[in-house]
């Protein structure tokens, strides 16, 4: 009972310290005075936010690389996951992971200097298509690898199963095999599109002048100074992913 107790005041401690920060953030938010000293309940600068013209255009770019990237990547990686379920590839996986810890910089540099190398042929400027590849590129292994846990509990026999009464691989796939898989196939678009719309290292090295992202956009006026629009918008940001984080738990379980 002690030691029960105990690891529940741990897990408390923790989950304090790591929502604590965000709580202050949207408290925050609503507060009538620009600076942290609590005068008053206010919606103000939510109001300020929404009309902020340059904000709402980034939170559409964003909107649109976001749900673009997270399609693609969800297809592409959906079926290398099931393409390396069925071919045992040992390296491939490796290369997935190694793609993960491979610090976002790095990243960033090398893609940019292949779009450089591939646009300059095609006489194509950095834009909204170069920031959609690049977010497509590092998805696609968010993607892969939550699939694959799905299909490494599938059973193999109900796709062999529909072989042998005569469909090929990619009709018992598309009739057997992805509706069984559909809640993670789900849950990893969703994890894509919170990590494509979050994203700024990479971004800001493809981006274009006219492809700014709505996280470029916060750290460019978090730089210029705090503002209570920022504790607005980024409070709006963790609610909307918290809840598509939780979905995204829940098609998991499924």
């Amino acid at each position: 009972m002690i030691r029960s107790r105990a690891a529940g005041f741990y897990a408390a401690l923790v989950l304090a310290f790591l929502h604590l920060p965000l709580l202050i953030l949207i408290a925050f938010s609503f507060n009538a005075n620009r600076f942290t000293v609590w005068t008053g309940f206010s919606l103000q600068w939510y109001r300020a936010a929404i009309e902020d013209s340059q904000l709402v255009e980034s939170l559409i770019n964003s909107v649109i690389i976001a749900l673009a990237a997270a399609g693609l990547s969800t297809i592409i990686g959906t079926l290398a996951a099931w393409g390396m379920w069925r071919r045992r590839a040992p390296w491939l996986s490796g290369a997935l992971y190694l793609s993960l810890v491979t610090p976002e910089i790095v990243t960033g540099i090398a893609l940019l200097a292949l779009f450089q190398g591939a646009f300059r042929f095609l006489r194509l400027p950095l834009g909204m298509h170069t920031v959609i590849l690049a977010h497509v590129a590092f998805s696609i292994a968010y993607v892969t690898i939550v699939v694959s846990g799905r299909l490494r509990q599938y059973d193999r026999s109900l796709e062999e199963a529909a072989m042998d009464l005569g469909a090929n691989e990619w009709r018992a796939f598309l009739k057997v095999t992805l509706p069984s898989i559909a809640p993670a196939v789900a849950a990893a678009g969703l994890l894509a599109l919170v990590v494509s719309f979050d994203d700024y290292v990479i971004t800001s090295m493809v981006a274009g002048v006219d492809s700014e992202t709505l996280p470029m956009v916060i750290y460019a006026m978090a730089r210029r100074g705090v503002s209570p629009v920022v504790n607005a918008v980024s409070s709006m940001i963790v609610v909307l992913f918290g809840v598509l984080i939780l979905i995204s738990q829940r098609l998991q379980e499924k």
